[in-house]
């Protein structure tokens, strides 16, 4: 397998500045692909050693494009992630006013993050969706569009000039990336740790979406995502994307996967990883009741009881 990290490019994009956060990035050789589809096929066909790749923005939840490739494609599994504080730059040829710009184009998970800065300064302009930031910025370098709304940082490896910075509607907006890989032994606890999988309902009736939120709940599990996604099997057919605080080696974890194996028809596992938002030291104690200790003391507890050593 190549030591290499495939990430949706090309070169410029927001996936790159996050990757090259982190640490091992420095020892592989990184490769933009087209899409995210693309950079995960990479893993599964052993062309690359692990993908990095946006999954989630502080403004419109989690990125459908890679939760359905997550869902439906070939299990891969997410070993880290990376938040990344995002502000977009109106980025044009040299020379380009406000005033000439006709089309614009970026991702198209940026339009909703600049919806009200485009509204009121190019009520006019026509947006177009890119396969990323930076291949925006390509396409207005090649002049296919007038502007496009990428990172400051691209504008450079462009050709292009900044026209207008700190662009952005909501404050503190942020981008979550993952390092995907293929499926293998969850890293150890690290103390500040989440648990990312998918499920699958067994059938459509009253309160089913509770019965499985009750696995977490009942012991003390804090839900951080929880995303539908249809699954292509009629209408009102979903599947639920959900990450949750904690590890998969934790006792309370590891049962509420198993209460929930045991009432869906699918579960994907994606995998136990560090939480990239707050340190070891700041996890919030688990619920009462809800510890290793307790856990392993009240299976104790039954097994005296089936021995008859009440």
């Amino acid at each position: 397998m190549s030591a290499s990290y495939a990430y949706l490019g090309p070169e410029g994009t927001f996936t790159e500045v996050a990757l090259r956060r982190l640490p091992e990035a420095a020892t592989r050789e990184l490769v933009p692909q087209v899409s995210v589809q693309s950079a995960l096929d990479a893993v599964r066909d052993g062309a690359a050693e692990a993908a990095f790749v946006p999954i989630e923005n502080s403004v419109e939840g989690g990125i459908t494009t890679t939760l359905d490739e997550l869902v439906a494609g070939r299990p891969l599994m997410i070993y880290r992630e990376v938040l990344l504080s995002i502000t977009f730059a109106l980025l044009v040829r040299p020379g380009t006013g406000l005033d000439a710009i006709r089309t614009v184009t970026a991702h198209p998970a940026a339009q909703p993050q600049v919806r009200n800065w485009l509204t009121a300064r190019l009520p006019d302009a026509r947006w177009e969706s890119a396969a990323s930031n930076a291949d925006g910025a390509r396409l207005v370098q090649e002049g296919r569009y007038d502007a496009a709304f990428a990172g400051e940082f691209a504008a450079a490896r462009y050709g292009l000039e900044a026209l207008e910075t700190g662009i952005h509607d909501a404050e503190n907006a942020q981008t979550r990336f993952v390092l995907v890989g293929r499926p293998a032994r969850p890293a150890a606890p690290s103390g500040a740790d989440k648990t990312s999988v998918v499920l699958w309902q067994r059938a459509d009736h009253p309160g089913g979406l509770r019965d499985l939120l009750g696995e977490f709940s009942g012991r003390g599990i804090n839900l951080m995502l929880l995303q539908s996604r249809p699954t292509g099997a009629g209408i009102g057919n979903y599947c639920f994307c959900i990450d949750a605080e904690g590890h998969i080696a934790d006792r309370r974890m590891a049962e509420a996967l198993t209460g929930l194996k045991r009432v869906c028809p699918e579960v994907r596992f994606l995998g136990s990883y560090p939480r990239a938002d707050i340190g070891a030291a700041d996890v919030r104690p688990p619920f009462a009741g809800t510890s290793d200790e307790e856990f392993m003391a009240a299976a104790e507890w039954v097994a005296r009881c089936q021995d008859g050593r009440f």
